[in-house]
């Protein structure tokens, strides 16, 4: 913007260089008022020839072109000057604000994000999703910076959002963090480190990744100097900010600006009061004429009238608040406003007259000593100094000098309340005396400077002392004295008057602006602080007058007449000039209708024939800059001169703000129709100074921000409400700017934008997830509501009944699922047909139906997006409903009623032998069980009907399926582990392990829809899949039963995973799912239990017989069908669990038989072992033949003992026995009851057969064998941990006494027992090693 101070020459530059740009064919919009016609006529030739045709067109088309083209002109011509004058008006609000300020406490706006720029973000993410930038992060947050991606960036709602110019990096900032929220809650705790340090460090990595590589400074330097418009903005500021919002060229500023004088102060308070004036003389003129706007009832004229006047009062006080000046001391004047005189109520003259003691003045003056010339009679070397003072003030003295160099550049400040003060400044030097007590005095000056007296350095002739020989003693020295604020024109004048200033006499008169409205006309004395006389300005004219006869003194005059009174005060001055800065500086004062024109300007205008024209000229025009001379050169006098009064400034207003919004709208703010702090202290300016009605104001910036809304930009409700709510107020009655009158057409404009708020405020409400997505902007649509229900008032007194209200915002919320849904389902639609082949590529597949698989996969993907719309709904958009929580309730019913139709239609064409439905099932019943509000719905009621019949029929098949299996298992198993059955299977992870959905497990293929009369096909002993070795690796279970509990474990779990919200069916599945487990169970552990004892009968009596896996595998699976019937078959009875008593007594039954068989086999084989030495004992053929061969073979070679092997077999077989039992049974409890048994049952059948032999003496290998077999006995028992009370039970005890004396018997008969003895020794644990 061009410097209003700028030099006259730059000024003249810049002018001829843009006069040049009116004049060119191309700026027709710009041509000078005076030269339309001209102008318009020039155009079109130069536009003819320089569009060549082949042929002429005919004369008529011709002219009508013409027509339109200079129609066109002259509509651009007038638009220019309507914004050129509402420009000149919007300068002098800025120029002298005296209603508005800026305000301070609006919210500050967001820099806006452009698509550009949201690509440029989603650029930014998607790199750091795929690992292209250096943030290190952890996986929860790529998981929610993934989905804040997927589900923000890429909406198409966030795109719609910046389209409206509503989006900002706030927003950005804001959903991430709400987003995250709930994810970082969620988070386990971990000690150490809060969730706020979490949420703290994951918004800190959003930060650099919004950023990239951007440089944080400049983007705030940037941000900094963008957002200069949301803060308080100077003058110049504003004008350029109002230039581009007119259209203003700054040439065209410049000369406004200039030829206005609106640096000019006084000026421009002259022309508030001119102003002010007029609109009072205005109201007189309505009430005279009876041109009253139509109002809705008549008694409202004469408070119309009243209204005006008190308006025009109320800025009077305004600008009588405004100070004189900035620190001024003075007193300031209040006077009371009238409503039948211009200015002063004439009635109160009295109350209103000044004294001499209300004028005030205070002056600061500067005093430079700089040097002293011709001190030619003093040494060289003698020191000199100066002092200074104003009367009655205190004294200064300079720096010593020496007289051959008497320069000093000293500056005194001094204060004083004389206009005209006396200065004295002596020069002085130092007295070389003894005896001397002062310095000597050489000369001095005195001065009486005004604040007109010339500021540069002058000359002044010394008056000298007798002590200074010099004749020609000259002193150069600078005095300067400033005009304070409220003295505004001071100078000498002659005066005559009729009540002051009796005698033609030249006097000091100084014009001080006691108050806005309050000037005087005050003569002064020499060193005199009160005026002499004074006038107070209230109620005359000035104006130029010729010179009077009989006054001597003075070439130029004018006059102060007051009206009504005719008195008269004549003044004179020495030249033109002074006589026209006088007039202009009392016709500011005095506020006058009349516009003085100076007699030689009139004569220069005469003689040019312009008088008549210029005759009504502002006496601006005649300043000395000569600005005005190229305004009206430019065509600009016409706006500079026009009359305030005699705009419509309500159409001027309304076409301002209707522009500003415009620019608002377009800047880089997401201003949501907010203005600026500067836009708004502007638009109150120009309100409160031209009587622009606040209805009116507020109607037009409705009107404007709905039809912005129309128009798709983003407008904040919270603005339409205030502004409809001082619309509504006032066309009521309730006056909320004071104004109690109430216009027709504000009324009939009222009503039509209340019906058009009304239509928007609905259609928001139904389009709630696209006006404000993501709840952005933030309370938008909590205040939408509000609205909505203010607009649907009668009155402001009145509230419109609750179920109104409620019926309005059901019927939008009804529309609101239709179209959500709508919308989702074509989105739906279009991300599956971009999976699919292009049909031109597949011409094969092109218009096939889609097949039942394929219409499930894309109802359950279309479910996912209807629970993602409900979850967003909750999110982002229930805390605006919280009044209306029903309605939301209902909307969303509504929303999945219309699911409901689709996925009835997929589930229908469905295979009844499918169950790929219940993963649909599972993820809606999930989300809806967990909603307070819609389970057990209407929709969920649905879903729950429609799946009951499928989960039980599937119940039932997968009873017949596994009760089949059990059954053809059981006859085909070979009792192998399962471990070794899948140690080559490979080891592959489970598949979806993390889905939340359960796998729902497979039944036979060709099972038939009948219930259990099915005709099962033919089932794998082992059926689990290849990736259960990863589940039962540690376990020893038959293939079949742990193909059962497999299954069983999976179909509870699957239904347990259904959580069927209605708790009486969950219950009965619940019952069904463990009675079923129970049945399959108990037949399991039967059936194991058979098999058991029949491989026991098969199995050999002898010491070689080994303890087969399969026993062992048996053992296992009545341990698994323990543990499993714990967890398959706990019935919840109250707060505690308890076993299914039946199958748990059947189980542990079972279990103590199958340990009662195994204990009886080993019985056996050591009856078998005894049964061998039996032959040895005495009294029989063969015990005396055997003792006989081997005492004679034993003269000749080494006899083996015989019977050892027999010992050794049988204490081998049971320490393999112990081992095989111990390794491979998985429950402790059971082989220690076993080995108890076993234990006990063995030695129980050593004591009976050494009763039998009670009588008989036992053979020596018969003694060694039952020897070496006790001993092993018992100490290999007591290694597998059986109790020493079962060790050394009586029958133990017997047969270790038995054998004891049998072995003292032997060693007396035989000579020894060949180291074999009852006693512990440790040759024996070294032959056991």
């Amino acid at each position: 913007m061009l410097d209003p101070s700028s030099s006259e020459e730059e000024s003249d530059g810049i002018v001829e260089e843009e006069s040049k740009e009116v004049m060119a064919p191309q700026a027709g919009s710009r041509i000078s008022p005076s030269r339309t016609s001209e102008s318009s006529g020039g155009l079109q030739p130069g536009s003819r020839g320089s569009s060549a045709r082949p042929s002429s067109p005919s004369p008529s088309a011709v002219s009508e072109h013409e027509k339109e083209e200079v129609e066109k002109l002259h509509r651009e011509e007038e638009e220019r000057k309507k914004k050129l004058q509402l420009y000149v008006f919007v300068m002098r609000c800025i120029a002298y604000p005296f209603n508005a300020k800026q305000p301070t406490d609006m919210a500050r706006r967001q820099q806006k994000i452009t698509k550009q720029q949201l690509q440029t973000v989603k650029d930014r993410f998607e790199s750091f999703l795929k690992g292209d930038t250096q943030i290190v992060a952890d996986e929860a947050f790529i998981n929610a910076v993934q989905s804040y991606y997927e589900v923000f960036l890429k909406s198409d709602r966030v795109a719609k959002m910046v389209q409206m110019g509503g989006f900002s990096a706030l927003d950005c900032r804001e959903v991430f963090k709400r987003h995250i929220e709930k994810r970082v809650r969620s988070l386990p705790e971990i000690d150490g480190l809060s969730k706020e340090t979490v949420l703290s460090s994951w918004m800190a990595k959003f930060d650099t990744i919004y950023r990239g590589d951007e440089d944080p400074r400049k983007a705030q330097q940037r941000m900094t100097a963008s957002a200069a418009s949301e803060l308080i903005l100077s003058k110049d500021q504003l004008y350029e900010m109002f230039q581009q919002i007119l259209g203003i060229k700054k040439f065209e500023h410049q000369l406004l600006y200039q030829a206005c004088q609106l640096d000019n102060l006084d000026e421009q308070a002259a022309q508030i009061r001119r102003e002010l004036d007029g609109r009072l003389q205005m109201a007189d003129q309505i009430a005279r004429a009876g041109k009253f706007p139509k109002f809705v009832s008549k008694e409202m004229e004469a408070m119309y009238i009243e209204e005006l006047k008190s308006s025009v009062n109320q800025l009077m006080a305004n600008l009588e608040s405004v100070p004189v000046s900035k620190g001024g001391e003075f007193k300031l004047q209040k006077l009371k406003k009238g409503h039948n005189t211009s200015i002063i109520d004439m009635g109160q003259e009295d109350e209103n007259q000044l004294s001499k003691s209300d004028v005030v003045l205070s002056f600061t003056l500067e005093v430079v000593i700089m040097e002293v010339q011709g001190l030619k009679s003093l040494a060289p070397n003698r020191i000199v100094y100066c002092t200074m003072e104003v009367e009655g003030g205190e004294k200064l003295q300079t720096d010593q000098a020496e007289a051959s160099k008497p320069t000093w550049g000293t500056q005194g400040d001094f204060t004083t309340t004389h206009p005209l003060p006396g200065v004295k400044v002596k020069l002085f030097t130092e007295s070389t005396g003894v005896l001397a007590l002062e310095d000597k005095e050489l000369g001095r000056v005195v001065l009486h400077p005004t604040p007109n007296s010339p500021k540069a350095a002058e000359l002044h002739k010394m008056t000298l002392t007798k002590a200074c020989p010099d004749h020609d003693l000259k002193i150069k020295l600078a005095v300067r004295m400033d005009k304070p604020q409220n003295m505004k024109h001071c100078g000498y004048l002659w005066a005559f008057g009729k009540n002051v200033w009796k005698r033609w006499k030249k006097r000091f008169f100084v014009l001080v602006q006691v108050s806005q409205y309050t000037f005087a006309m005050c003569s002064y004395r020499e060193k005199k602080a009160e005026p002499q006389e004074l006038l107070q300005l209230d109620g005359y004219t000035v104006d130029y007058t010729d010179p009077q006869p009989g006054l001597d003194g003075g070439r130029a005059f004018f006059n102060a007449v007051k009206g009504g009174e005719g008195d008269t005060v004549i003044f004179a001055s020495d030249d033109e000039q002074d006589r026209i800065l006088w007039v202009q500086a009392m016709y500011r004062a005095t506020g006058q209708s009349h516009k003085p024109v100076p007699p030689t300007q009139v004569q220069k205008l005469n003689s040019k024939g312009g008088a008549s024209a210029q005759m009504d000229a502002p006496i601006s025009q005649f300043c000395k800059y000569g600005h005005a001379d190229r305004a009206q050169k430019h065509g600009m006098d016409e706006f500079i001169s026009a009359n305030p009064c005699s705009f419509d400034h309500a159409q001027l207003f309304e076409m301002v703000q209707h522009l500003t919004l415009e620019h608002r709208i377009n800047d880089s703010f997401a201003s949501l129709g907010w203005f600026s702090p500067g836009q708004v202290f502007v638009l109150d300016e120009y309100c409160a100074r031209n009587g622009v009605r606040g209805c009116h104001r507020h109607l037009c910036y409705l009107g404007d921000l709905l039809g912005r809304s129309d128009t798709g930009a983003m407008i904040d409700p919270t603005l339409l409400h205030y502004s409809f709510a001082f619309c509504a107020s006032h066309v009521h009655g309730n006056r909320p700017d004071g104004l109690g009158t109430v216009a027709v057409e504000e009324k009939e404009r009222f009503e039509e934008i209340k019906e058009r708020l009304r239509v928007l405020l609905e259609n928001q409400i139904v389009n709630f997830r696209y006006c404000f997505p993501f709840g952005r902007p933030e309370g938008a649509l909590k205040a939408t509501l509000s609205l909505l229900e203010r607009v649907l008032m009668k009155d402001i007194v009145t509230p419109v009944p609750p179920e109104e209200v409620k019926g309005v915002i059901r019927k939008c919320l009804e529309q609101a699922a239709e179209i959500n849904y709508q919308r989702i389902k074509e989105y739906a639609t279009a991300e599956a047909e971009k999976t699919h082949k292009d049909p031109k590529q597949d011409p094969e597949n092109a218009g096939q139906v889609a097949t039942p698989a394929k219409k499930l996969e894309d109802t359950i993907r279309l479910a996912e997006l209807v629970i993602e719309v409900l979850q967003q709904n909750e999110d982002h958009h229930a805390e605006a409903f919280a009044w209306w929580t029903d309605l939301m309730v209902e909307h969303a019913e509504h929303f999945l009623s219309l699911y409901a139709v689709d996925m009835d239609a997929a589930l229908e064409i469905q295979s009844p032998e499918s169950w790929d439905s219940f993963p649909l099932f599972q993820l809606l019943n999930d989300f809806l069980r967990l909603d307070y509000h819609l389970c057990n719905g209407k929709f969920h009621k649905h879903l729950q009907d429609l799946y009951a019949p499928l989960v039980v029929r599937y119940v039932d098949l997968m009873e017949t399926s596994i009760a089949q299996s059990i059954h053809r298992g059981f006859e085909r198993e070979g009792w192998e582990p399962v471990k070794s059955l899948t140690s080559n299977l490979p080891n592959v992870n489970l598949p979806n392990v993390n889905l939340q959905i359960p796998k729902v497990p497979n039944l036979p293929a060709a099972l038939p829809v009948s219930g259990l009369s099915v005709n099962l096909p033919q089932m794998p002993s082992f059926s689990t899949p290849s990736w259960m070795a990863a589940i039962y690796d540690s376990d020893n279970g038959s293939g079949t039963s742990e193909d059962l509990f497999w299954k069983l474990d999976a179909l509870q779990t699957f239904i347990r995973d259904l959580h069927w919200p209605e708790e009486e069916f969950a219950k009965h599945l619940d019952n069904r799912i463990k009675t079923m487990s129970s049945d399959m169970i108990e037949n399991c552990v039967k059936r194991t239990r058979m098999a058991f004892e029949s491989k026991l009968t098969k199995s050999s009596r002898s010491t070689d017989f080994r303890i087969p896996l399969s026993i062992c595998t048996m053992f296992n699976v009545m341990v698994d069908a323990k543990d499993q019937s714990a967890k398959l078959c706990a019935m919840e009875m109250g707060s505690e669990k308890q076993k299914h008593s039946e199958i748990d007594e059947r189980i542990e039954s079972s279990v103590k038989e199958m340990i009662s068989l195994l204990v009886a086999k080993f019985v056996a084989i050591l009856e078998s072992v005894l049964a061998k030495i039996s032959r040895y004992d005495e009294g029989t053929l063969f015990s005396s033949f055997l003792s006989f061969t081997v005492k004679a073979a034993s003269k000749y070679v080494d006899v083996p003992k015989p019977g050892m092997d027999v010992a050794d077999g049988y204490v081998t077989f049971v320490r393999h026995s112990q081992d095989i039992l111990r390794d491979k049974v998985n429950e402790e409890v059971y082989i220690e009851r076993l080995f108890d048994q076993w234990y006990t049952g063995t030695m129980d059948l050593l004591g009976r057969w050494l009763t039998e032999r009670m009588d008989q003496q036992l053979h020596v290998y018969q003694l060694k064998i039952l020897i070496r077999i006790v001993k092993k006995k018992y100490r290999d028992f007591r290694l597998q941990g059986v109790l020493d009370s079962t060790l050394n039970s009586k029958m133990y005890e017997t047969v270790r006494t038995r054998l004891t004396v049998e072995e003292a018997s032997a060693s007396v008969r035989e000579g020894g027992m060949q180291g074999i003895s009852m006693k512990d020794s440790d040759e024996e644990d070294e032959e056991d090693d």
